[in-house]
């Protein structure tokens, strides 16, 4: 029954790990958006990472200019 409990648990937490962004990760149009105006009012430009999936909105970083 512990086993079971800690189980459900672990699940229930990981289910909301990928819940902080509405659009679930995708690097939809208004994501990329959002994250370019953000890292322009920050003085830098949005650009994908090396190696990185430009489906993935978390495969995106703020750089310098």
């Amino acid at each position: 029954m512990r086993r079971l409990l800690i189980l459900a648990f672990c699940a229930a937490g990981a289910g909301c790990a990928g819940g902080s962004s509405p659009d679930g990760g995708v690097a939809n149009y208004d994501a990329l958006a959002k994250a370019r105006a953000d890292c322009v009012a920050r003085g830098e430009e949005l650009s994908l990472i090396p190696g990185g999936d430009p489906q993935v909105i978390s495969d995106f970083s703020c750089k310098r200019k």
